[in-house]
């Protein structure tokens, strides 16, 4: 739909929006392209190449119009990424997760494979103090035995107590529909045609 460096490049609110955040390399652009069964999303193995919030209409099959919109937005905590390009990102980052009307669910993308990061922390913080829903999305979970895996998820629920962790892999597909159905139920409440639970 569309690229955009700053606020008055989002397209017009309209369909309930997910948006997908998580640190440069956390996978990103892979779980939008797993969820979708297609590759709409650019992915590279060089941290920090999404530099525009990326806007995809999503269509539930066999319906004829997009029903849901995923947003994805910049990697942070990458120490290369020059300067200049962070300090883009309060122009339309910050108004985009603060201000967008049509923001019903926000993805935080976590590496299970790495321990909780500050800047992780930072993020849900943000997120918990916003009052936008949210879940912790753990890729990259394939990589991990079923015994690493647990005490992985266990350390990301201590770190994250207040919020919901999903194990996916884009490799395997595993969670793909826990967080399907996660996104069909804030669709359908924002849309109004549930009541919030």
């Amino acid at each position: 739909m569309a690229a955009a460096t700053d606020a008055a490049h989002f397209p017009a609110p309209s369909l309930p929006e997910v948006a997908f955040l998580g640190r440069s390399n956390v996978g990103k652009s892979s779980v939008i392209n797993t969820l979708v069964d297609a590759k709409i999303a650019r992915t590279s193995s060089t941290p920090g190449r999404t530099r525009s919030i990326n806007f995809f209409e999503v269509r539930w099959p066999g319906k004829p119009r997009p029903e849901v919109i995923f947003a994805d937005l910049p990697g942070y905590g990458y120490a290369k990424l020059s300067r200049e390009i962070s300090q883009e990102w309060p122009k339309f980052i910050e108004p985009y997760l603060n201000d967008r009307p049509t923001l019903a669910l926000c993805l935080a993308l976590v590496d299970v494979n790495v321990p909780p990061q500050d800047s992780d922390r930072q993020l849900l913080d943000f997120l918990n103090a916003s009052g936008h829903d949210f879940l912790v999305i753990g890729t990259k979970s394939d990589r991990l035995s079923n015994n690493q895996l647990r005490n992985a998820l266990k350390s990301l629920a201590e770190a994250y107590p207040t919020a919901t962790v999903i194990p996916f892999s884009a490799k395997t597909g595993a969670g793909r529909n826990e967080v399907w159905s996660k996104i069909r139920q804030a669709a359908a409440e924002f849309a109004g045609t549930v009541s919030p639970s």
